[in-house]
């Protein structure tokens, strides 16, 4: 079929590129990841055998899991196939059928592609733990030592639980009240903006594990009145509160500073005051548009827990490393690294679902 160019002359339709030499690199690329992969589980299944480890459901898993992988094959023999019928299409001067199948051939090929990659680096990865026959898995996954730990490891990581959901609760408050007083209006307000400038300031400034250090050992040894008898679990959540609390009043001053003006104007001339404006019509709404973000720093917060270990708290992290001490192997900290993960990718997989549900209600 003829196509008109800008000049108004008639040209022939570009013909498609053969998508077999890709169709064929993305195939050579499956057959050695899987040759590849076929080794090291070779190889793995050696190092659980001089381990003992060697059970029916290990084998069947292996056996397992080289099936699977002859699947990577699967897209490139497609992107092959249609690559030849392209080529056929193309031999009957059929263009439009030959670049549907080269466009399909091109996409099953770098498909077969990606999903090789990211079986080598799988692999690549049990290549390494594997290294100095099994030492290196060993040090950070003995299943033995994973086993007798992992009661002491999970009692004491309910401790940063109890920590973060406390610290949470005072800094949700804390750094609302802060942004509220970065945004007292008049000059007699100025002061009390200047103060809250300089604390977030200071404090985002200063590092977490600095805070925590300071706080809940600096307050007891200056002998400072009603704190000095706290438990470190208590101080390490007052350190929590005030060096986050920063961070969540900037997203706080955010919220409210993205209401349009015209809020503030309509609900003054109604007869409210500063805060009844606040309360019942800028704080409503800006609490909805900064969830996601707030949901990101309470992630942060909750992995920066593990900080109070530095003033003696016995927490997850703490209790690993005694373990680890003590029995000259990384496994228990394997332990207390999944179990935050555990709690941490769920609520950034939520926050990611909030964020999109905010995009689609932003585009209606």
């Amino acid at each position: 079929m003829n196509t008109i160019n800008k000049q108004g002359r008639s040209s022939a339709p570009s013909i498609p590129k053969d998508a077999t030499p890709l169709a064929l690199a993305a195939l050579v690329v499956s057959a050695l990841v899987i040759a590849g992969a076929w080794a090291t589980l070779e190889k793995l299944h050696k190092v659980l055998v001089q381990n003992k480890l060697e059970h029916p459901w290990v084998i069947a898993l292996l056996a397992l899991a080289a099936l699977l992988l002859l699947l990577l094959l699967f897209p490139a023999v497609r992107g092959l196939r249609d690559a030849g019928q392209a080529r056929a299409a193309l031999g009957r001067h059929e263009l439009i059928e030959a670049r549907v199948k080269a466009a399909a051939a091109r996409e099953w090929a770098w498909y077969a592609i990606g999903y090789a990659v990211a079986a080598a680096l799988v692999f690549i990865t049990i290549q390494f733990l594997l290294a100095n026959d099994g030492a290196v898995g060993a040090t950070f996954f003995k299943l033995s030592l994973i086993q007798d730990s992992f009661g002491l490891v999970l009692q004491a990581f309910w401790k940063n639980v109890w920590m973060f959901c406390v610290a949470e609760v005072f800094i949700l408050v804390w750094g609302l009240v802060i942004a509220v007083a970065r945004m007292v209006p008049g000059r007699a307000g100025s002061p009390i903006r200047f103060l809250a400038t300089v604390y977030t300031d200071a404090f985002r400034g200063l590092p977490t594990i600095i805070s925590i250090y300071l706080i809940a050992l600096g307050l007891p040894l200056a002998n400072v009145p009603l704190v000095r008898d706290w438990p470190p679990e208590w101080l390490a959540v007052l350190a929590l509160t005030v060096s986050y609390g920063a961070y969540v009043a900037e997203v706080y001053r955010a919220g409210l500073d993205s209401i349009h003006p015209s809020q503030w104007a309509a609900a003054r001339s109604l007869g409210l005051s500063f805060s009844q404006t606040l309360r019942f019509v800028i704080i409503p709404q800006a609490v909805r548009r900064i969830i996601p973000p707030l949901l990101n720093d309470f992630i942060a917060l909750q992995k920066d827990t593990a900080l109070v270990n530095v003033v003696g708290v016995i927490d997850g992290f703490n209790q690993a490393k005694i373990i680890a001490s003590n029995r000259f192997n990384l496994s228990a900290v394997t332990t207390v690294a999944i179990l935050f993960m555990l709690i941490t990718i769920p609520q950034t997989r939520f926050v990611d679902r909030l964020l999109e549900q905010e995009k689609r209600r932003t585009r209606a």
